[in-house]
């Protein structure tokens, strides 16, 4: 696993980087101060541009992505994402439960803060903001095509969209930057436990002697 980690530093560097800068900038400043430094620029295609990239952060696109896997025989590949993205999921949803923290609309509203820049047409969740889930599906999806196709040049891609999923989040005003952090680790450690039981299974084992050995007949 880690020799699979070192050979893809342009995703996990960068991971490591975001995420080391996102904990030091919670750190740095309140919860409210750092959601109004992340939402200062609001524009109405920018806002447009956000409901839709937010979108591929369901569950949805995710499962639209292992639809097409099994469709192209690629087996392995579907199941650990499918496992990533079940045992992510799982994991906020308990977490939610636990913390059960207020959104971003409500917490505003509980603090008497007029927040200016919801976005028209969304409809905003009140409770459960801890963490993001679109931002963990997200994660572990960039994550597990990171891992199961053997191609560096796709990392900056899948970081891309794992990143802007996750900002989409707190442009929208669903989430705070907390919320989106901790949501990219539970994608991301789902991923990479996801790949490393499978790739290291009896299962996967025997069916790799197996083919290997129907080849070699």
């Amino acid at each position: 696993m880690l020799q699979r980690i070192f050979r893809l530093p342009c995703y996990f560097g960068f991971v490591i980087l975001l995420l080391t800068f996102s904990l030091l900038f919670n750190c740095c400043f309140s919860k409210a101060d750092g959601f109004l430094m992340l939402n200062s620029y609001h524009p109405l295609w920018l806002d447009q541009f956000f409901l839709m990239v937010t979108n591929l952060g369901d569950g949805l696109f995710t499962l639209m992505i292992i639809v097409i896997l099994i469709f192209l025989k690629k087996r392995k590949k579907a199941t650990i994402l499918l496992m990533a993205f079940l045992s992510s999921g799982l994991m906020v949803q308990m977490m939610k439960r636990v913390f059960n923290m207020p959104r971003p609309g409500l917490y505003f509203e509980q603090i008497g803060f007029n927040y200016p820049h919801f976005v028209n047409g969304l409809n905003l969740h009140s409770s459960n903001s801890f963490p993001s889930g679109h931002t963990a599906s997200a994660f572990a999806l960039a994550t597990v095509m990171v891992l199961v196709f053997k191609k560096k040049r796709i990392s900056l891609y899948c970081l891309s969209f794992a990143v802007l999923c996750g900002y989409s989040r707190i442009y929208l005003a669903q989430h705070f930057l907390q919320d989106v952090v901790i949501g990219a680790l539970v994608g991301i450690c789902c991923a990479l436990l996801s790949y490393q039981w499978m790739y290291k299974s009896r299962i996967f084992k025997e069916n790799r002697l197996l083919a290997h050995r129907y080849r070699a007949a």
